[in-house]
């Protein structure tokens, strides 16, 4: 998928006057929020994709309205284009957070998901998990799902895929890395690991003060 030619759609403002005059407020009132580089923006949709494939672009394209991605305090922020302009009556280094927080690069320029983005990936999850409700509260504390606790995998699900893991009900409940293909997880014994954990709803509690 070429990442770099949806960088541009995640730009908000035309290059005219206006959008211009709505940049340079912008840049006034949030003196560390900008747009991504073509590298981060390049990072970030790989390990988008790795969940939710070319169904990045429908983040991108949406039929509500204009949105973007934006860079602030290393944490990336997924803001609709009516949001960033009401944003920009905002005094200058007065700004915790704008729309929701996806995740954040690392010192080594790596991009890590948070469970903010749940909402946003689960409709578009290409691969899924599902956990019988005995492995749900293990999994809402922060560990890996094993075999025993694997109500369901969808076909064809590859080792190492990203994968939003939901409850036998259909409720999103977090996301990780496949540990076993589809095909494997039939095979292994009852205590194999078979996802590991990513993030789960769990942290709204347990890193109620660091998600955003």
């Amino acid at each position: 998928m070429n990442f770099r030619s949806l960088s541009p759609r995640c730009s908000v403002y035309p290059a005219t006057s206006t959008g211009h005059h709505i940049l340079r407020k912008l840049a006034e009132s949030f003196t560390k929020m900008r747009p991504l580089t073509d590298d981060e923006t390049k990072t970030m949709f790989e390990k988008l994709s790795k969940y939710i494939g070319e169904n990045i672009k429908l983040l991108v394209d949406r039929p509500d309205g204009t949105y973007c991605f934006r860079l602030h305090n290393d944490r990336v922020y997924y803001i609709s284009e009516r949001i960033l302009k009401l944003a920009t009556n905002i005094a200058r280094g007065k700004l915790v957070s704008v729309g929701t927080c996806f995740g954040k690069f690392t010192k080594t320029i790596k991009f890590r998901l948070h469970i903010t983005a749940l909402d946003f990936l689960a409709p578009y999850a290409k691969f899924k998990v599902w956990v019988k409700p005995g492995q749900e509260q293990s999994f809402l504390y922060g560990n890996h799902v094993l075999k025993s606790g694997l109500g369901r995998i969808t076909e064809n699900t590859n080792q190492y895929q990203g994968v939003v893991v939901y409850s036998m009900a259909d409720v999103p409940l977090g996301f990780g890395v496949a540990a076993k293909s589809t095909q494997e997880c039939r095979r292994v014994d009852p205590m194999s690991i078979v996802v590991f954990h990513q993030a789960d709803i769990g942290e709204f509690i347990r890193s109620e003060d660091t998600l955003t």
